[in-house]
C-alpha cells in the first residue's frame, strides 16, 4: 500500500501554477527567441552595402526556387504594342516571379505613351496578368504655338515620351486650332465624319473668338460657318457641293453665317495676254476682261438662298 505524502512535500501554489501553465510558456519563449532574431536580422538588413553583399545569395536562391513566371497576359492595349509592353514589364516567361516587382512594372508602364493607368497582378501559380486603359487620341489641338493630343472630352491626351515614329501614326487625325477649340471639337468633327467630300478637303478647324469655326481647306479657301449652327452648315455645304461642285471651284471665301445667304469671294482670274500692232503680246483691254477683272476686284459674288418656305 502506497503511503499518502506528508503535506511537506506537497509542491506550493506557485509551483501548481507554473506546472499548469508551462505547456504555454514553451512556445512563448520560442516566440521570443525568433522575434530577437528577426528584429537582428532586419537591422543588419538596413546596413550600407549589406542587401548588395546579400544580391547573389538571393538570385542564386530564386533561380533554384519552383516558383518561376509561367504566363504574361495583357488585355486592353490598343495603341501600344504588346512588345513595348513586355519590354516595361520587364520580366519573362520561365524568370522566378518573386523576383519580378509589381510596383516597378506599373510605373515603367505608366510612363508609356497614351496609357491613361494599368493594373498589374503576380500570382503565386506563375501568371501575371496586366489590364491597360488607354485614352486614344481624338484630334490635335494647335494652341500658343504647341501641338498637343485630345481625346473627345478635349482632355489631353498622356504622350510621355511618344517619338517621332508614334507621331506618325495620328497624322491623319483632325487639327483644330485656337484657344478653347479643344472642348467643342467632338461635335464638328462627328459632323465632319458625316460628310467625307467636305472633310477630305479640310486641312483645319480653326476657332474664332471661341464663338464659331472657320474650315481652312486644302486649296487655300475658307468656309466661315455660322455660330451655334455649325453642325447644319457642314450638311448644307455638303447639298451645295453635290448639286454645284462647290468646293472644287476656285474660290477663296465661303461665308455662310447668314442664315438665308451665301456669299463666295472667288480667285482672281488670270488674264491671258494679248498681241499689239507690232505683234507682241500687250495688255488685255477688251470690255469683256475688264468687267470680269473688275468683278473679280469687287471680290464677292453673292448666292442667296430662298428662306424656308419660300417656293422661289
Amino acid at each position: 500500500m502506497r503511503t499518502p505524502p506528508s503535506p511537506s512535500d506537497r509542491p506550493s501554489r506557485l509551483g501548481l501554477f507554473a506546472r499548469r501553465q508551462k505547456r504555454l510558456l514553451r512556445p512563448l519563449a520560442g516566440l521570443l527567441v525568433l522575434g530577437a532574431f528577426g528584429g537582428a536580422g532586419y537591422l543588419y538588413l538596413q546596413l550600407p552595402g549589406t542587401r548588395e553583399q546579400l544580391a547573389p545569395l538571393r538570385d542564386k536562391l530564386l533561380n533554384k526556387a519552383p516558383l518561376r513566371v509561367t504566363s504574361i497576359k495583357i488585355d486592353g492595349a490598343q495603341l501600344t504594342s504588346e512588345d513595348t509592353i513586355r519590354k516595361a514589364l520587364g520580366v519573362s516567361v520561365g524568370e522566378p516571379v518573386l523576383n519580378f516587382s509589381v510596383t516597378d512594372a506599373r510605373d515603367r508602364l505608366n510612363a508609356l505613351p497614351f496609357i491613361d493607368h494599368v493594373v498589374v497582378e503576380r500570382h503565386l501559380s506563375g501568371e501575371i496578368d496586366v489590364h491597360i486603359t488607354e485614352r486614344p487620341p481624338f484630334a490635335v489641338w494647335q494652341h500658343k504655338g504647341h501641338f498637343e493630343l485630345i481625346d473627345r472630352q478635349g482632355n489631353k491626351v498622356p504622350d510621355q515620351g511618344m517619338t517621332g515614329k508614334d507621331a506618325e501614326a495620328f497624322t491623319k487625325l483632325p487639327l483644330v486650332v485656337g484657344d478653347g477649340a479643344n472642348e467643342p471639337a467632338a461635335a464638328l468633327i462627328d459632323a465632319l465624319a458625316q460628310e467625307p467630300d467636305v472633310r477630305s478637303r479640310m486641312v483645319a478647324a480653326v476657332r474664332v473668338s471661341n464663338r464659331r469655326w472657320n474650315l481652312t481647306l486644302k486649296d487655300g479657301a475658307t468656309v466661315l460657318l455660322p455660330e451655334g449652327e455649325e453642325v447644319p452648315a457642314i450638311h448644307r455645304l455638303a447639298k451645295l457641293h453635290a448639286t454645284t461642285h462647290l468646293l472644287d471651284r476656285p474660290v477663296v471665301l465661303i461665308d455662310m453665317r447668314l442664315p438665308d445667304r451665301l456669299t463666295i469671294r472667288e480667285k482672281p482670274p488670270e488674264a491671258a495676254p494679248q498681241p499689239d500692232s507690232s505683234g507682241k503680246a500687250g495688255p488685255d483691254t477688251t470690255p469683256g476682261h475688264a468687267t470680269q477683272q473688275n468683278s473679280a476686284q469687287g471680290g464677292s459674288s453673292h448666292a442667296s438662298a430662298p428662306p424656308p418656305g419660300n417656293p422661289t
